[in-house]
């Protein structure tokens, strides 16, 4: 694990407490320690958020660094949502239900996963004011964050929902624990879809990161489609918001679910209750933000 140099000057000094970010070398790209790091300064805390590079092969160490750190939280993102899993604790009961957790919180020498994805999206769903339940849903992916949406769909009685993505395996069994739809991505132009919501849970948004799903997306037939979201946020070209607008349907980007799932993270890790707003005002602008 490679420490951030902050982090070497300040994890001994028992009045402050250390968050951090645990992802390949993507968490030295990842905008979440400038989000969280604004937030704990607007509210007088004394405490930092640091980037922590892990090796597939040493996330084991990672976490328990954690305890030897005396880290006080962690977010968990790509590529380890799901591999951490083994060895936590401690899982809280939507954690354990996904299969997948993006938030630590240390108690002593205990670490409790959680999953405020799931949490966060549910709560952004309510503030867009977008009602879930009889309604059909459409969801691109199969990893970790697709499995938080899944499950507030099938949380908040979707009427249907089915599951889209490139591994046929992996995406028939995120559907599955719901009871839900698996399809491939190339099926899903062969006619009309009864999609009330779309909800983009890869890490795709632009042609140039894949052709092949952009043009997939071009030709998607919504016909009583009301909601396009995209948990992406900050690409220049999107083609989610592309479509949406060209259909006349509503479109929302990730800032508000992070937003709230980030409020969710931070009251989990102080017990402090900070506005969703709090931490739009430290992202909007910004590049993506992953966690």
């Amino acid at each position: 694990m490679i420490l951030d140099p902050t982090a070497r000057r300040l994890v001994s000094d028992p009045q402050m407490k250390v968050f951090c970010i645990l992802s390949d070398e993507r968490a030295f790209r990842s905008k979440s320690p400038a989000m969280f790091s604004a937030v704990i300064k607007r509210i007088g805390m004394k405490g930092v958020y640091v980037p922590f590079m892990v090796q597939p092969e040493n996330i084991g160490a990672a976490m328990q660094s954690l305890r030897v750190l005396n880290i006080a939280g962690a977010n968990i993102t790509v590529p380890y949502k799901e591999v951490v899993v083994p060895h936590l604790d401690i899982l809280s009961e939507g954690a354990n239900i996904i299969g997948s957790v993006n938030t630590v919180v240390r108690d002593g020498n205990k670490l409790k996963g959680y999953n405020t994805n799931a949490i966060g999206f549910m709560d952004a769903l309510d503030h867009m004011g977008f009602e879930v339940a009889g309604k059909s849903a459409l969801v691109f992916g199969n990893g970790g964050a697709a499995k938080a949406v899944v499950f507030i769909f099938n949380w908040l009685r979707a009427d249907s929902i089915i599951v889209a993505g490139r591994n046929n395996q992996k995406t028939r069994e995120v559907a599955h624990r719901v009871s839900g739809q698996s399809r491939s991505l190339e099926s899903l132009t062969e006619g009309p879809l009864h999609a009330h919501i779309i909800v983009n849970a890869t890490s795709v948004s632009s042609n140039e990161e894949s052709p092949e799903l952009s043009k997939i997306v071009e030709k998607l037939q919504v016909p009583k489609c009301e909601l396009v979201l995209d948990l992406n946020y900050g690409r220049m070209q999107n083609f989610w918001e592309e479509m949406a607008t060209s259909r006349g349907i509503r479109f929302m980007d990730g800032l508000q679910t992070l937003a709230f799932q980030a409020r969710r993270t931070f009251a989990l890790w102080t017990k402090i209750q900070v506005d969703p707003s709090e931490f739009l005002k430290a992202i909007e602008g910004k590049d993506q933000i992953d966690f």
